[in-house]
């Protein structure tokens, strides 16, 4: 969606004392999960409102070179506080909510570590939640009785990039971005949190499964990095709009219409490839390739991935058009154009393109009553303050 540029005034910000559905001025304690591409983003956004964030790092390495305090630039600027984090407990020991920033293969290693390590009061907010990875940290949450919701994010609040060890350039802020939750009734409650955390305006959606089906990533990216695949080989400089070529687009159109009939047979109506990008990048609709160009013409050139092992094929493929996949199998919908693009995408990577552990848990015959309800949960309702209570 359309980005906007945020003023830092919010580092006076006091501790909160009142409901985060009514106070948009509280500190917060946060604890942001991932430290590559997005999570210092995240955690500079978050500063800069005035909340308290510590970052962890799973491998250390997205933390090295980092010190108290962050850089940041383009839509945001200035240098925000923040606290390196140990490790996971000292992440999440004091925090009153922790947010999830790493691409969808990383989950299946990091969120047993994390429901281990999160305190049963402190609501997890995935950002993306990709491929109901909601659902199955939630299934690893299920001993655990009480505890709070998982926010499912549609995508990330920022997009931008690591430019040094303690800087970040801010590309984007999305001013909207679909949010659930699970259980699926909490979701107000989570775009409550969200928005006093972040600034953005959350929209709740009926469950996690509406957040997961609406991503134009997995299609795009599919579709572009198998029809570039000798140029990402040889590791050739491609603009990746200008690549949106009228037979690619055709191509994005028909796994789109597939993509739309496996919503519809969950009782959701997905927004068209198109109107996805006509919200991220503020073109006109029309035709996608001329939508495409249009971008490339407004944002200069913007090049895609050079190496076969690049996330449009190790984790869009499986996360995303596998995904799709294995849902369409359980519901009896067919998806020729897609299972042909990750198909010949793993043939030409050589991966297995087709394991996705996140789904390997999960009963998909229970998967409504799953959203609606949790897994094991024994519900209280949010905190009188609601999740940023100070003493």
């Amino acid at each position: 969606m359309e980005g906007k540029t945020f003023r830092t005034a919010g580092q006076g910000a006091r501790r909160c004392r009142c409901s985060c559905r009514e106070q948009k001025g509280c500190a917060m304690r946060l604890a942001v999960l991932g430290a590559g591409a997005v999570g210092p983003g995240i955690a500079a956004l978050a500063a800069s409102r005035g909340h308290e964030v510590a970052i962890w790092s799973p491998s250390g390495a997205g933390t090295a070179g980092l010190g108290d305090s962050i850089e940041a630039e383009g839509l945001l600027a200035g240098r925000f506080p923040l606290r390196v984090a140990r490790d996971l407990p000292d992440a999440l020991g004091d925090a009153e909510a922790a947010v999830l920033a790493v691409p969808a293969y990383a989950f299946p290693a990091l969120l047993p570590r994390i429901a281990a390590a999160l305190p049963a009061h402190v609501p997890l907010l995935i950002s993306p939640a990709s491929s109901l990875a909601p659902l199955a940290f939630e299934a690893l949450m299920a001993g655990h009785g009480h505890r709070a919701p998982v926010g499912c994010l549609g995508t990330t609040p920022i997009g931008g990039r690591r430019t040094a060890p303690d800087r970040v350039r801010v590309a984007m802020i999305r001013s909207a971005l679909d949010i659930a939750a699970i259980p699926a009734d909490r979701a107000p409650e989570m775009a409550a949190l969200a928005e006093t955390l972040f600034g953005n305006r959350y929209i709740p959606v009926r469950d996690a499964l509406a957040v997961a089906l609406v991503g134009s990533n997995p299609i795009i990216h599919g579709v572009l990095a198998l029809t570039n695949l000798t140029r990402i080989e040889k590791r050739e400089a491609w603009p990746q709009y200008e690549m949106m070529t009228e037979a690619a687009c055709r191509m994005m159109t028909a796994m789109d219409a597939e993509r739309a009939a496996l919503a519809a047979s969950f009782g959701l109506e997905v927004p068209s490839l198109p109107t996805l990008l006509h919200r991220a990048n503020g073109v006109p609709l029309g035709p996608m390739h001329e939508m495409a160009a249009a971008i490339a013409a407004g944002r200069g050139a913007v090049y895609g991935p050079t190496d076969l092992g690049n996330r449009y094929v190790t984790e869009d493929v499986p996360y995303g058009l596998v995904f799709y996949l294995r849902l369409a199998a359980a519901q009896g919908v067919a998806m020729p154009v897609t299972a042909a693009c990750a198909t010949a995408l793993a043939a030409a990577s050589g991966g297995a393109l087709d394991v996705n552990p996140l789904l390997d848990g999960l009963d998909l015959s229970a998967l409504d009553q799953q959203l609606r309800h949790g897994i094991g949960r024994v519900d209280k309702p949010a905190p009188k303050g609601g999740y940023c209570n100070a003493p």
